[in-house]
C-alpha cells in the first residue's frame, strides 16, 4: 500500500471508523463461510452413524411393549370376564337358582369373546342360627391362546327367617280383639301392649309381648310373593276361574291368574293340596246346598293377592300348612285336624276375622287387626317338624327364602 493510500484510509477511518469496521467484519465472515465447505456432510453422517446404533435397540424396545401391551389388554379382558362369572352366580345365588352344592355352570359363559367357568360351593356359617350362609365362587376366565385369569370370591348371605313370627299364637302389627269366650294357649305379640282388648270371659295363658319385649319381622308381600312364586309356573295358569271337588280331588302347583272359587256339587269329598296354590285375585270356598268338603293342607300353602272366604258351614280343615293372603281372610270353617298339626292364617296388609268351629292348633297372624270372634279355643305348639313350606331361615329344607342381606367377605385374584 503506497503512503497516499495509507494517508486515504487514515483519513477515511478518522473520518468514519464504524463504516470501515462493518466492512471488515463483512470480509472476515465471508472468508469463514468459504472455510466451512463440507462441514454438513460431517454432520450428517455423525447422525446417521448414531441413528444406526440407536434405531435397533428401539424398535426392540417398541416391539417389547406392544407385545406387552396386548398380553395386558388380554388379562384385563379375562379378568373383566371373571368378573362378570361371579356377578351372574351372585345373581344366582340371589335368586336361588342352584338347587344342588357344589353348583358347576353346565355350560361355560361367553363374555368378550372369553369362555367363563363358574363353580359355587355353599357352606353353613352356623348350623345352630339357620340364618345365614357363606358361599365360595371361583370364575376362570379363558383366552383362546389357553391362558386364564381366575377370580375366588365369598359372600355371606342372610335369609328372611319368620320363625319368632310364629313362635306366637296370635301377631298383629296393630290391634287385636278377643271377644268373650275366647282361650287362648300360647304367646300374644303385638306392637303396643296396649292396644290389647281382651274382653270379660277371655283368658289368655301365655305371655302378652310389644317390641319393648322382643323385635318381629314382618314379612314384606313381595318378599312373601317371591318365596311362593317359585313352587308354580305363571306362564302354564289355571284355565277355569272354579274347581268342582266332585271333578277334581288335587290340586298344586297351580297358578291362577285372577280369582278362584272351590265348590263341591257331588258327594262329601277332599281336596287335597299336592303343592303350592297361587291366586293372584280372590279365593273364596262356596258351599252349594249341603254338599260337605274338606281341604287337607297336607303341608303345603295357599297363597292369594286378594282376600280369602271360608264359609261357615259344609268346609272343613284338616292337615298342617298355610293360608296366606295380602288382604283380609273371613275364616269361619271347620277344623277336623288333629292337636299335633299346625295351621298359619296370615294377612299381610288385611284382618283376620278367625270364628271356627273345632279347636285351633297354630298362629294367627294379621298386619292391620286381629279379631277373635266368641267361643273359640286357639292353642300354640312348635312348627318344627311340621313341614311348613314357610320362611324360616336356612333350615335342611333344599327351597330357601328370600335374601335379607349379601356382603362380599373377599374378592381375589388368584
Amino acid at each position: 500500500m503506497t503512503g497516499e493510500n495509507s494517508v486515504s484510509i487514515q483519513l477515511l477511518m478518522y473520518r468514519n471508523p464504524v463504516l470501515l469496521k462493518g466492512e471488515i467484519v463483512k470480509t472476515i465472515v465471508k472468508r469463514l463461510i468459504r472455510d466451512e465447505k463440507g462441514q454438513v456432510l460431517i454432520m450428517a453422517l455423525i447422525l446417521l452413524i448414531v441413528g444406526g446404533l440407536i434405531i435397533a435397540p428401539l424398535l426392540g424396545l417398541m416391539s417389547t411393549g406392544l407385545l406387552a401391551g396386548q398380553v395386558y389388554e388380554k388379562k384385563m379382558d379375562e379378568l373383566y370376564a371373571a368378573d362378570a362369572g361371579v356377578e351372574d352366580a351372585i345373581w344366582k345365588i340371589q335368586n336361588s337358582v342352584p338347587d344342588f352344592y357344589p353348583h358347576e355352570y353346565p355350560e361355560p359363559l361367553i363374555v368378550n369373546d372369553k369362555s367363563v367357568d363358574v363353580i359355587i360351593y355353599r357352606e353353613d356359617i352356623d348350623p345352630t342360627c339357620e340364618e345365614e350362609l357363606r358361599y365360595q365362587i371361583i370364575s376362570t376366565g379363558t383366552s383362546d391362546d389357553g391362558t386364564s385369569t381366575t377370580i375366588e370370591a365369598y359372600l355371606s348371605v342372610a335369609y328372611l327367617d319368620l320363625s319368632a313370627l310364629i313362635n306366637n299364637a296370635i301377631v298383629s302389627q296393630d290391634t287385636i280383639t278377643i271377644q268373650p269366650g275366647n282361650e287362648v294357649h300360647g304367646d300374644v305379640w303385638l306392637p303396643d301392649e296396649e292396644d290389647l282388648d281382651l274382653k270379660p270371659g277371655s283368658n289368655i295363658t301365655g305371655e302378652v309381648r310389644d317390641e319393648d319385649d322382643v323385635s318381629i319381622t314382618w314379612p314384606t308381600y313381595d318378599q312373601l310373593s317371591s318365596y311362593y312364586l317359585d313352587d308354580v309356573n305363571p306362564s302354564n295358569p289355571y284355565p277355569d276361574d272354579s274347581i268342582d271337588i266332585k271333578d277334581t280331588k288335587t290340586i298344586g302347583p297351580c297358578y291362577r291368574e285372577g280369582s278362584l272359587a272351590v265348590d263341591n256339587t257331588g258327594d262329601p269329598d277332599t281336596l287335597v293340596l299336592e303343592d303350592t296354590v297361587y291366586v293372584t285375585g280372590n279365593l273364596a270356598f262356596e258351599q252349594s246346598g249341603s254338599h260337605n268338603y274338606t281341604i287337607n293342607l297336607n303341608q303345603q300353602t295357599i297363597f292369594v293377592e286378594g282376600e280369602i272366604k271360608f264359609p261357615s258351614e259344609h268346609v272343613s280343615i284338616s292337615g298342617s300348612g298355610c293360608i296366606i293372603a295380602l288382604g283380609n281372610i273371613d275364616f269361619h270353617p271347620s277344623i277336623i285336624s288333629e292337636g299335633d298339626e299346625f295351621v298359619l292364617v296370615m294377612s299381610i296388609a288385611g284382618e283376620v276375622e278367625f270364628q271356627p268351629s273345632g279347636d285351633f292348633t297354630g298362629c294367627i297372624a294379621g298386619d292391620a287387626h286381629v279379631q277373635l270372634q266368641p267361643g273359640n279355643t286357639i292353642s300354640w305348639i312348635s312348627p318344627e317338624g311340621k313341614g311348613l313350606d314357610f320362611p324360616m331361615g336356612v333350615g335342611d329344607d333344599d327351597k330357601l327364602p328370600p335374601v335379607t342381606g349379601l356382603s362380599i367377605e373377599s374378592w381375589e385374584i388368584k
